[in-house]
C-alpha cells in the first residue's frame, strides 16, 4: 500500500477504521510539514512540474477509473486532466506572491515586514463530479504554499482519487506531504468531522453541495478553523435580442450538457427574450440533437451517464414535474437505466421544481421573458449565486445587476478552452 493512501484501493474501510486511517494520514502530513515547508519555492515549483508531467502520463488510467466509477465520458476526463495540469503550473508560479512585503507606518516611520508562512496541515474535501480537476484544485495551492495536505476522497470515486494522489506523489515531494483518505458513503459525516476536529488540521476547503457545505462550515466553526467553500449553483444564461443566436445556442448546449450537467457552474436556466425566443430555441434543439449520452463503458457518446440511479431518478422527476405543470419537452429526456438523453424544456415558470432546484443533470430549461428587466429579475430569483452568462452584441448592455460571483459575456462556464 502506498503510504500516501489511507485505504486499500478497491475497497473502503468501515467507519471506525476509516476514522483511524484518517488520523494516521493527518499524523503523516504533520510529520512531513517541517521538511516540505522549509523547501525553497523554486524547489516546490520543480516538484509541481513533475506532478503535471505525471498527471499527463497517467491520464489513460484515470479515464478508465472515472468511467467505471462515475460514468465520466472521455472528453470530460481529458478536459479535467488538461485543466488540472494548468492548475499545477499556475500554482507553481505563485512564488512571487509568497515573498516578504514591507510596510512603513506613515506616522511613526516604523518599518514592518509582512511574511506569509504555511499554516500546517490542510484538509481538502474533493467532489466526484470533476474528479481530477477539483481534486487537484483542493490540494495544489495549499501544498505549494508550504502546507501538507490530506485529501478526503469522494465516496463515489475512491479509486480515481487514490490513483490521482499516487500519481502526484512524485520524487522530491517528502513522504507524507500529500495523502488521501477514503470511506464508505454512510461514514462520510463521521470521517469528515473527525478530520476537521484533529488538532493538527489548520485549514479546510470543500467543494460540493450546499447541504453538506453547511455542515462542514458548522464543524469548522465548532473548532474555530478557517474554511473555504464552493457550493451549489443555478447558473443563468441570458440571451438578449441582439445576441448571436448560433453562438448562444451552442454555448447553452455546452454549458447545460457537458458532463451530463453535473457541474456546479452548469447552465441551469436559459433566459431568453420573447422576440428572439423561437429562433433561439430552434437552434438549441438542433444543437442538442447532435449530442448523444452513453455509458462510457458501453459506447463513446459525447456525454456519459449520471453518477447514481438516485440522481437519474431525481432528474426524471424534475422533467416529469415540469411537463405535468405545463412545460413542453422539445427533445430528449429518454432514460435507459442511469443514462439520460439531453433534454430541452420550454416554458418554465415558478410553479415548477426546475425553476428553483439545481437539477445537476442534462437539462436545458427555457425561461421566456418580455424584456431585459424581467431577464434580470428571473436571473436573480434564486438562492444560488455562483456564475452567470450574458449573450449580447453590446458590452454596455450586459446587465451589471446579475447577483453572481462570476459573470461572462459572451461565454459560459465551464469554458470550452
Amino acid at each position: 500500500m502506498n503510504e500516501a493512501q489511507s485505504f486499500i484501493p478497491g475497497g473502503q474501510p468501515p467507519g471506525s477504521d476509516a476514522v483511524s486511517r484518517g488520523q494516521e494520514a493527518v499524523a503523516r502530513a504533520a510529520g512531513a510539514f517541517a521538511a516540505w515547508s522549509a523547501m525553497r519555492v523554486s524547489e516546490r515549483a520543480e516538484v509541481f512540474e513533475a506532478m503535471a508531467q505525471a498527471l499527463d502520463a497517467g491520464r489513460d488510467r484515470l479515464a478508465r477509473l472515472a468511467a467505471r466509477e462515475v460514468g465520466a465520458a472521455t472528453p470530460w476526463v481529458e478536459f479535467n486532466v488538461e485543466m488540472a495540469m494548468g492548475v499545477l503550473r499556475q500554482c507553481a508560479g505563485l512564488g512571487p506572491l509568497l515573498s516578504d512585503r514591507h510596510a512603513v507606518n506613515a506616522v511613526t516611520g516604523v518599518r514592518s515586514t509582512i511574511r506569509r508562512e504555511a499554516a500546517g496541515v490542510a484538509l481538502g474535501i474533493a467532489p466526484w463530479n470533476a474528479p481530477i480537476l477539483l481534486a487537484v484544485r483542493a490540494v495544489a495551492a495549499p501544498l505549494f504554499c508550504g502546507n501538507t495536505v490530506v485529501m478526503k476522497a469522494s465516496e463515489h470515486c475512491p479509486d480515481t482519487h487514490a490513483e490521482l494522489i499516487a500519481l502526484l506523489n512524485v520524487p522530491g515531494l517528502p513522504a507524507g506531504a500529500l495523502n488521501v483518505v477514503t470511506n464508505r458513503p454512510d461514514d462520510s459525516q463521521q470521517v469528515v468531522a473527525a478530520l476537521i476536529g484533529h488538532p493538527a488540521v489548520r485549514r479546510v476547503n470543500f467543494t460540493g453541495s450546499t447541504r453538506v457545505g453547511r455542515q462542514v462550515a458548522l464543524d469548522c466553526a465548532r473548532h474555530l478553523k478557517k474554511c473555504l467553500l464552493e457550493l451549489s449553483g443555478k447558473a443563468p444564461l441570458i440571451v438578449l435580442e441582439d445576441a448571436d443566436l448560433d453562438a448562444a445556442a451552442h454555448a447553452a448546449a455546452f454549458g447545460a450538457f457537458f458532463n451530463q450537467g453535473q457541474i456546479c457552474m452548469s447552465t441551469e436556466r436559459v433566459i431568453v427574450l420573447d422576440r428572439v425566443a423561437d429562433a433561439f430555441v430552434a437552434r438549441l434543439v438542433e444543437a442538442t440533437r447532435a449530442i448523444r449520452a452513453e455509458d462510457p463503458l458501453a459506447g463513446r457518446g459525447q456525454i456519459g451517464r449520471l453518477v447514481t440511479r438516485e440522481a437519474a431518478h431525481r432528474v426524471q422527476a424534475l422533467i416529469q414535474d415540469a411537463v405535468e405543470r405545463g412545460a413542453r419537452l422539445l427533445i430528449g429526456g429518454e432514460a435507459e437505466d442511469i443514462v439520460i438523453q439531453p433534454a430541452v424544456i420550454d416554458g418554465i415558470d415558478p410553479t415548477m421544481r426546475l425553476y428553483h432546484e439545481e437539477s445537476f443533470g442534462p437539462i436545458a430549461p427555457i425561461f421566456r421573458v418580455a424584456d431585459e428587466e424581467e431577464a434580470l429579475s428571473v436571473a436573480n430569483d434564486s438562492d444560488y449565486g455562483l456564475s452567470a452568462a450574458v449573450f449580447t452584441a453590446d458590452a454596455a448592455r450586459a446587465p451589471a445587476g446579475v447577483a453572481t460571483g462570476m459573470r461572462h459575456r459572451p461565454d459560459q462556464r465551464p469554458h470550452r478552452a
